[in-house]
């Protein structure tokens, strides 16, 4: 997807600024921008706009954008009468205008009409809007600084490779302070508030056609537009530049109940880590990690490891190192050698030694742990990982506060890490980062076929069942069999029966049911429950799911989420990742199950991507049992669009 170079340029290089509402009170808030762009360098024309000013701090002020006598390519909106700055703007032929103003969908329901038609109206002006509720835009090499941001207040703004998009504006001053007490440098950093128009897709396809960006860090609260965002992480992947997310919402409070095993076990946060992988973008824990693993990302590419990722550790100091290394355990990373401890063993030629016998074992990547030598000794250990020429990651964790150490490890492209825990993080983060995902393509047509017969129609055996009418039950299916209240797929609820011998005992018990027409299916006996899912999730879009199943399903929430479709080798995959399938794997010499029968399942139901308008919002089977040759499904579940 290309970018939009006239945008680009508009957005953070332009020859003219127009500030909408520059304060003469250098106290305000809204005199920051003015006062920023002059202590940071800015070498274009600033134009303040203040209708009752005939100078703002120094400068000639005019009373409307239209007055200003040179083309404006970007203004900041930093008043209430929006629609009116916006009107200028289009006769004055802006290209963007950020706006800082609040009250749109900030506001509630009419502050969202307030933003739609000030969208349409800037469409039909031809001006592009960033916000409202943006704090605008930072372009580090060039000093432009249209923002309120206080961080603007620090002396000088590190240059570097990282880019953030964040939505927060408050956070890009807590980003940016804290790279620079790290020694990381930035390029460009973009507050997008409310996304009403540019939004955070958009703005990565232009960062990934940006000479000066290597790496792409997404500060994000929410996904709008997952379609376009995929599409640009892609675009950013093929020009070689990393993408880093922090995502707020791990947890689930508050989020309805679902109708399914499948949306609970794929909820909002596990369908956004599928999508996550799935684009390529690294999604990391903790905010620490945001910063920190941008020279990691900057200097390797994904290494799309088919299993744990190793990691060979050498260290001045055993307790630090075994901090990291109990979390790694954690997140599944091994150890491809036992530690490397050189605590009081010798200088800086014992170090260099024991890290190039490290870089050379059959490991994925390199922690080296630096003690207090790090804080007062540098050349003991840290100028000997500086000075290694690395053809695998060398990760960083300084246990003592170490600044000159911090720098110096900056300096060299090397990720360095102030706490365990982040270092950790960004490990494990890296190892499960893949290459974008090309995603099988076609066409499907399913009709409107649901339940038993969708399953059946994707190629998916299904256990023999037949209808049956009260008060005779009459059906042909042979016993013992299961039977089932119509519409019930949860055992718990009541409204199915198991193991029912014959049909003197079908009648006996069915009346529990309570129900004119029951499901009598056969009773199946296999290795292993499973549940197959998929949904139209209405964030990121399709996703299947697979994991241990049964009554429990939720309880132990042993699965696997992906995008869909996925192919049988990638469901094959998934699969190795579910704990509960050890058994049918062949663990300590356990029946093996037809785990290949399996992944052909959970392929099939993926491909309900690919239907016509995909007219299916969930489909479940659960169980779905795994014998040691071929499966069955038990149950099944399908909700179409216009379900209640």
């Amino acid at each position: 997807m290309a970018a939009d170079l006239n945008l680009a340029q508009a957005l953070f290089a332009p020859r003219a600024v127009a500030l909408i509402g520059a304060s003469g009170d250098s106290a305000k808030n809204t005199a920051r921008p003015q006062r920023y762009l002059k202590k940071h360098g800015y070498a274009g024309k600033v134009f303040p706009v203040n209708p009752v000013r005939k100078e703002v701090l120094g400068e000639k002020a005019y009373a409307r954008v239209t007055d200003v006598p040179q083309k404006v390519e970007h203004a900041y909106i930093l008043i209430e009468d929006v629609e009116q700055a916006l009107e200028d703007c289009g006769k004055a032929g802006v290209k963007v205008a950020s706006i800082f103003s609040g009250g749109f969908a900030d506001a509630g329901a009419e502050g969202m009409k307030r933003q739609a038609r000030l969208v349409e109206r800037a469409r039909a002006l031809g001006v592009r809007l960033l916000g409202p509720n943006s704090m605008g835009v930072i372009d580090v090499p060039s000093g432009l600084a249209v923002s309120v941001n206080a961080v603007l207040e620090m002396p000088a703004l590190p240059a570097g490779g990282t880019s953030i998009v964040s939505q927060s504006g408050t956070m890009l001053g807590t980003l940016l302070s804290r790279g620079a007490a790290r020694g990381l440098g930035f390029a460009k950093l973009v507050s997008v508030g409310n996304e009403a128009d540019l939004g955070v897709g958009e703005l990565v396809e232009l960062l990934a056609g940006d000479a000066a960006t290597r790496v792409i860090v997404l500060f994000l609260e929410t996904v709008r537009d997952a379609a376009r965002l995929a599409a640009a992480a892609r675009a950013a992947h093929a020009a070689g530049k990393a993408i880093v997310a922090y995502k707020l919402g791990r947890s689930s409070l508050g989020e309805a109940a679902a109708r399914s095993h499948t949306g609970a076990l794929a909820g909002s946060d596990a369908a956004l880590d599928a999508y996550f992988r799935d684009c390529g973008i690294v999604r990391v824990d903790m905010l620490e990690t945001l910063l920190e693993i941008t020279p990691l990302v900057s200097a390797f590419r994904s290494l799309d490891l088919k299993r744990p990722g190793r990691v060979a550790v050498v260290t001045t100091t055993g307790g630090g190192a075994a901090t990291v290394v109990d979390r790694l355990g954690m997140h599944g990373v091994e150890l491809s050698a036992p530690i490397m401890d050189l605590t009081m063993a010798g200088g800086s030629a014992t170090y260099a030694a024991a890290l190039e016998k490290a870089l050379q074992s059959d490991c994925d990547a390199v922690l080296a742990a630096v003690g207090s030598s790090a804080q007062f000794h540098p050349e003991i250990a840290v100028e000997p990982i500086v000075a290694a020429k690395a053809q695998k990651p060398i990760v960083t964790f300084f246990t003592p506060q170490a600044e000159r150490s911090l720098a110096l490890a900056a300096a060299a492209g090397i990720a360095a890490f102030r706490t365990p825990e982040a270092c950790a993080d960004a490990l494990a983060a890296f190892f499960a980062w893949r290459t974008p995902r090309e995603r099988p393509a076609g066409d499907i047509d399913i009709g409107p076929a649901r339940g038993f017969d969708l399953f059946s129609q994707l190629g998916v055996p299904v256990a023999p069942w037949a209808m049956a009418q009260a008060p005779e039950f009459r059906h042909s299916i042979p016993y013992p069999v299961a039977v089932k209240r119509l519409g019930e797929h949860k055992t718990e609820s009541g409204g199915v029966l198991l193991g029912v011998k014959d049909h003197g005992d079908l009648q006996k018990k069915a009346a529990s049911l309570n129900a004119e027409r029951v499901l009598i299916q056969k009773m199946e006996s296999g290795l292993a429950e499973a549940i197959v899912g998929y949904r139209d999730d209405p964030v990121v879009g399709p996703i299947v799911v697979v994991g241990a199943g049964g009554v429990l399903a939720e309880v132990y929430r042993d699965t696997a989420v992906r995008m869909a479709p996925v192919s049988e080798g990638e469901a094959e995959e998934m699969i190795t990742r579910v704990k509960g399938f050890a058994a049918i794997r062949g663990y300590r010499n356990l029946p093996r199950g037809d785990v290949r029968a399996l992944a052909k399942t959970v392929a099939a139901v993926s491909r309900l991507a690919l239907a016509k308008g995909r007219p299916v919002l969930e489909a479940e089977i659960n169980p779905l049992l795994v014998k040691a040759r071929g499966v069955v499904a038990l149950d099944a579940l399908v909700v179409r669009k216009g379900d209640a």
